[in-house]
């Protein structure tokens, strides 16, 4: 992989950062709960298929009380696109080479009234230059305070960037996080975003935001929720409400997509999958 320039190296550096406080905050509510639970850091490498290096990343994982699977995931890669992914890429049609860097998180909960969430942020260069990302609530219990207060936190991330932000990603995310083949939503939705060009120091500044964001709320909702006695009937539907998930990481999931398309690592792009999940 060809060396970082200030951007590339930027981004990386905030992503990191943010894995790391998250993880920390993560540990934290473990110990909440009488846990002694702490994130497994596994790093991995990737090659070209001509054997030159290509990157890696860092797979953060936890199991607790609390977060019955959890992972964070820090990669940055680069090298060439297949031509046939090439083709579906901006900006890599004629120019096959590719750098990326990015957080993907997925947290499945023990407790039913404790949703289970996820979010990621990337940064993606071609010929052009992007940014992409989101983060959206998937109760399998759903609660209207904590959906409330969930898309309140984001609206106002969004609101100091530009006011059309929430509305305009808030619908993507309704969109992209459904299950064409149920005809169901995924969860209670968040924010989607994607191909974020141009204006670099604005919308990393936004990208940044959005990691405020749910490293605030998210927290908060555990909290609330955590020691909120559950049923033998409602661990069933958390059971059931997984097998969604698993659906739709499996079949439409854009990262797992690119991170299959790219020769990520696979325990890395399969971190998303809950320990249990059933189709009844």
């Amino acid at each position: 992989m060809t060396p970082l320039d200030d951007q590339q190296q930027a981004t990386r550096t905030w992503f990191e950062s943010l894995r790391d406080r998250i993880c920390a905050e993560f540990e934290s509510i473990e110990r909440q709960a009488g846990s002694d639970a702490r994130f497994a850091y596994i790093p991995w490498d990737r090659t070209e298929e001509d054997g030159t290096p290509g990157g890696g990343g860092v797979r953060g994982q936890m199991v607790g009380a609390v977060f019955e699977k959890v992972g964070v995931n820090v990669s940055t890669v680069g090298g060439r696109f297949s031509p046939e992914f090439a083709a579906s890429i901006p900006g890599a049609e004629e120019d096959p080479r590719f750098f990326a860097t990015g957080i993907s998180l997925v947290a499945h909960m023990a407790n039913p009234h404790v949703p289970a969430v996820h979010m990621n942020s990337r940064f993606l260069t071609t010929t052009r230059r992007w940014f992409g990302g989101g983060a959206d609530l998937n109760p399998a219990v759903p609660n209207d305070e904590d959906t409330a207060a969930f898309h309140a936190r984001l609206r106002a991330a969004c609101a100091a960037h530009d006011p059309t932000f929430y509305p305009r990603f808030s619908k993507w995310a309704e969109e992209y996080f459904w299950l064409p083949h149920r005809q169901v939503a995924r969860g209670v939705g968040g924010i989607f975003y994607d191909r974020l060009e141009d204006h670099f120091d604005e919308h990393f500044a936004f990208t940044r935001d959005v990691g405020e964001a749910f490293l605030d709320i998210f927290p908060q909702i555990v909290r609330k929720r955590l020691n909120q006695p559950f049923t033998a009937a409602e661990r069933e539907t958390l059971l059931d409400y997984r097998g969604r998930y698993v659906e739709f990481n499996l079949l439409y999931d854009r990262g797992t997509l690119f991170g299959f398309k790219t020769g990520g690592n696979i325990d890395a792009i399969l971190m998303s999958l809950p320990p249990l999940a059933r189709w009844s």
